[in-house]
């Protein structure tokens, strides 16, 4: 029953207990989970049963209280002190969504963002230094309705639904105070499975991009970064819902796309002043492309010179006005504007609907 509501009424679990053995796969069968700590817990098996059958020792909280479910598994989605703050959580997050996968979520009277501020410095013109992506989402959304789901876990991507200008909106946002806002397998789990219940339930996507790509290495690629990415990529692209794509700073490589890029048909793609889309940042790539001829000079000053003038033409052409005019942004916005421009394009996406027939299911990587 529960497989066969999916999607087409939201499914809520407050967990204030042990939720054991078959019982376990209920609550990951719902659309979001919120545990009581200390008493909450997930699991197939009791830790007395995992030491009879593998010898490994163990408590109930390591193997699935609510903290592990939390901040490592990601099977639960907010961790709460009492009971009544899960039951206050849940009904709070119902009034983001629709009753039905057939109606629209409720729009309330709009209110002013937290602070309207946009500091010179907000977003920091030097891609490598860090900031906190909730100091623009919060300049972005109407005060204190940022609803954060799974805010513990994959904290390299920020999910959330939020009113903006009253409309309810579904939030993708790299976090570049967290590995650099690099993807990862679980973040690209976290947000393939938040657009698909944006998409179920009739909510509009917003992505903010500051992404140096998919994270690269043995361990990664070991752990299915590909087939995780693929996922993800997969999840937005068949999402139907108006989206809309901001980059903010860098939108470098295969994660560019898997946050929406052009190509994926967003209805509107923004980027402010300091954003640079291209492959790679311009040193990476004059490493990549040059590295032969890098290698051949010998003299350190020429060598220097050389990798400075490659940088100044990669650089170039990865100029704003220049994607502007080729339609690869469709408008650059200043900071300060941000939120005007996309509640007027949200605006002009009211009475949308879904196409009238759907297609056959994709085949999803695991």
């Amino acid at each position: 029953l529960q497989v066969r509501l999916s999607g087409r009424v939201p499914q809520i679990c407050c967990l204030h207990g042990p939720s054991a053995a078959g019982g376990a796969y209920m609550p990951a069968f719902t659309d979001w989970v919120g545990m009581v700590d200390g008493n909450a817990s997930m699991y197939l098996a009791s830790p007395r049963v995992a030491e009879q059958v593998t010898g490994e020792r163990t408590t109930l909280e390591e193997m699935g209280g609510a903290r592990m479910h939390a901040t490592v598994s990601g099977c639960g989605d907010e961790v709460f002190d009492s009971d009544w703050q899960v039951i206050a959580a849940a009904r709070l997050l119902l009034s983001y969504l629709p009753s039905s996968w057939q109606a629209e979520p409720s729009r309330l009277t709009g209110a002013e963002p937290e602070t309207d501020s946009w500091p010179d410095d907000l977003i920091p013109a030097d891609p490598n230094t860090a900031y906190d992506a909730m100091s623009v989402i919060s300049r972005l959304v109407d005060a204190r309705t940022f609803f954060e789901i799974k805010p513990r876990w994959a904290t390299e991507i920020v999910t959330g639904l939020a009113r903006m200008d009253g409309r309810v909106v579904g939030i993708v946002a790299n976090q570049p105070s967290v590995r650099s806002g690099a993807i990862f397998v679980d973040s690209a789990d976290k947000a393939a499975r938040f657009v698909m219940l944006c998409d179920a339930y009739n909510i509009p996507l917003i992505f903010l991009q500051d992404v140096p790509g998919f994270m690269v290495g043995v361990a990664v690629e070991r752990q299915g970064i590909i087939r995780h990415g693929a996922k993800m990529v997969t999840a937005m692209a068949s999402a139907v819902v108006p989206k809309f794509s901001v980059v903010l700073r860098k939108a470098y490589a295969a994660g560019y796309y898997a946050m929406c890029a052009p190509g994926f048909e967003p209805r509107a793609t923004l980027a402010l002043p300091t954003a640079a889309i291209g492959t790679m940042s311009p040193e990476a790539s004059v490493s990549a492309v040059y590295a032969n001829q890098i290698a051949a000079i010998d003299d350190p000053a020429e060598r220097e010179a050389f990798v400075a003038a490659r940088i100044v033409e990669q650089k170039a052409d990865q100029n704003l006005l220049r994607m502007a005019s080729e339609i690869v942004v469709d408008a650059i916005v200043q900071p300060n504007r941000l939120r005007i421009e996309l509640s007027r394009r949200l605006a002009a996406a009211d009475g949308w609907s879904r196409p009238a027939v759907g297609r056959h299911h994709v085949i999803s990587p695991v």
